[in-house]
């Protein structure tokens, strides 16, 4: 751990998220980035991605300041802390890049952190990719391994069972550390999940101010996520393919009818979508709709 400063804070909560498998539509870290921004959160420490990345798979950017200086940008893993709006208690918010290498060693530095700060609730967040139509309110899960702190949060006990990311894990070194911990999960439909998803980011963050009992004001969230469903809107208009896939998922959703009809696989539609919304980006000049 790199610690620039050690905070002293009041109970604090700890909200984490990581770019890769755990954040279908980049939900989770554009939830904890927005709370990042609107509480105008102090970065105090980070991890050095040296010790837990893999540069061959998950690679350093390269940019041009100004226009003439290269400068590399290496996948990150920071803390910050902000004071809760109208609580008494403050938050650390960790955002990051889901590591390649060794996790048990990654996971109890977070641990470390948490304990040495005091963190008596950590949160963390995800995006789960499902069959589930944009059209609908966003569905969010949330579990938590202890049964007494599941009924506290109004979630459920985890019963999961199969492959796990770093936040699987996580919950598991918190646990060991006696450190409690529940997980927040929005369903992205998968369909579209390869664009970054503000409908899920803002049904995460909603979720994170009825169990924090906190006033978050997403405003910015509920614009982008109205600008988003009028993008999708637009390739259903434009696609009937995409529209009766769509229709399929309100079907299912609603169990109006049982029937099975032939329809389009995710990953069509996926690259469908990709090329309007790729087609709309080289297009800077044209309003959003």
């Amino acid at each position: 751990m790199l610690w620039e400063s050690r905070p002293a804070l009041r109970s604090p909560v700890l909200i984490a998220a990581f770019h890769g498998w755990n954040d279908g539509g980049s939900a989770a870290t554009l939830a904890a980035s927005f709370v990042r921004s609107s509480l105008d959160a102090t970065r105090f420490a980070t991890i050095d991605p040296d010790d837990y990345i893999d540069f061959q798979q998950t690679r350093p950017r390269v940019s041009l300041n100004a226009g003439r200086t290269r400068e590399i940008s290496w996948p990150e893993i920071e803390f910050f802390q902000a004071a809760l709006p109208g609580a008494n208690r403050d938050i650390v918010i960790c955002i990051g890049t889901e590591p390649n290498l060794r996790w048990k060693a990654f996971t109890n530095e977070i641990a470390d952190l948490a304990a040495g700060l005091g963190v008596d609730l950590a949160l963390t967040l995800g995006g789960l990719l499902a069959d589930t139509p944009h059209t609908r309110p966003v569905p969010v899960t949330g579990a938590a391994h202890d049964g007494a702190l599941a009924q506290r949060l109004g979630l459920r006990r985890s019963r999961y069972e199969g492959p796990t990311g770093i936040v699987g894990v996580l919950h598991d070194t918190f646990a060991r550390r006696d450190v409690p911990s529940a997980s927040l999960w929005a369903a992205v439909p998968h369909y579209i999940a390869a664009n970054t998803n503000p409908a899920a980011a803002l049904a995460l963050v909603r979720q994170l101010e009825g169990i924090l009992d906190v006033h978050l004001h997403p405003d910015e969230l509920e614009s982008a996520s109205e600008v988003f469903m009028r993008q999708i809107q637009q390739v259903l208009e434009s696609d009937e393919e995409t529209a009766a896939y769509v229709r399929e998922l309100e079907r299912r959703d609603t169990d109006e009818d049982d029937e099975d009809e032939e329809i389009p696989t995710g990953d069509e539609l996926a690259e469908e979508l990709q090329r309007f919304l790729r087609e709309r980006r080289e297009r800077p000049d044209e309003p959003d709709a």
